[in-house]
């Protein structure tokens, strides 16, 4: 298969990919021939996911980083820890995140919908940077939604301080991913680099019961209308591995097919605002964040 020989000896990054979608993206990848780099929390589940990818392709297809990508210390030294084994990095998908039932707070004091749901793809995504840009061509690939559709930023209030609602946090954290996703694009622009966003759809995950958000019954009954991991782990795995895209960035897809994201999601004085207050955060200057340009 084409996608086999196009990914054969490439390394993929993949957040959270211990369970979900970001699990089946690790197998598909794996299966096109791709060494998958494996980070969640799940200690049990992402080491159990790599030696089993192991003993089917051998002693070099998967390997296990256990981090919180909430905190920007964990970051660092995963970060750290995949850079003095993979001096070069095809593909990293940016997946890892959550809805939080309750306002709470991360290692950084930042909210933690904020803080895992952007942060974490900002923050990551620039430590891991100079070895995307070695292994050029190359891909990133933010994992977003179509519920940052009717989602504005409140600039005043990114850390949702003011009347917590959980979704709303949730849906200004996907349009912040939409944001990141074309302030990078362009930043990106003739490096070899491509950078695009997607929505999965609505995906029968644990999410909406995880941090006890929604009760169990009721997340059971509205995910009956719900696609399988299968399918929404299909956009992530065409966007890091198909040959027709492997030019195209600055995008939003769904259902593997390139389509608008709401309007305010191309608002670049914003894109741009966003950038450098997250630069400020995570302790990198925002005229240089895009660190080995």
């Amino acid at each position: 298969m084409a996608e086999a020989k196009a990914m054969n000896g490439k390394t993929c990054v993949i957040t959270g990919s211990t369970g979900g979608i970001g699990r089946v993206a690790a197998l598909r990848l794996a299966d096109a021939g791709a060494r998958v780099v494996i980070v969640g929390r799940d200690r049990q589940r992402g080491q159990a996911l790599a030696e089993g990818l192991r003993r089917q392709r051998g002693p070099d297809t998967a390997e296990f980083f256990a981090a919180d990508l909430s905190a920007g210390a964990a970051r660092s030294a995963l970060a750290d820890a995949i850079l003095q084994r993979h001096p070069r990095i095809d593909v990293l998908v940016n997946n890892a995140g959550g809805m939080f039932g309750r306002r709470t707070m991360s290692a950084d004091g930042l909210e933690m919908t904020f803080a895992l749901n952007h942060m974490g793809y900002f923050h990551l995504t620039h430590l891991l940077l100079p070895a995307i840009r070695a292994a050029a061509p190359a891909r990133i690939v933010n994992v977003a939604s179509d519920a940052h559709f009717g989602a504005s930023l409140d600039f005043e209030d990114l850390q949702n301080e003011h009347s917590y609602r959980r979704l709303r946090a949730y849906k200004r954290s996907k349009l912040a991913n939409v944001y990141f996703t074309y302030e990078l694009a362009r930043r990106l622009e003739g490096s070899g680099v491509t950078v695009n966003a997607l929505h999965p759809g609505f995906v029968a995950t644990e999410i909406g019961v995880r941090n006890r958000l929604i009760p169990r019954l009721v997340w059971s009954l509205a995910t009956l209308a719900a696609i399988d991991v299968e399918a929404g782990a299909r956009t992530s795995v065409f966007l890091a591995s198909a040959p027709e895209v492997a030019n195209v960035t600055g995008r939003y897809f769904d259902k593997c097919r390139p389509k608008p994201s709401s309007p305010a999601s191309y608002d670049e004085p914003a894109q741009r605002r966003l950038w450098d207050i997250s630069a400020g955060l995570c302790g990198l200057d925002p005229a240089t964040a895009t660190a080995g340009l």
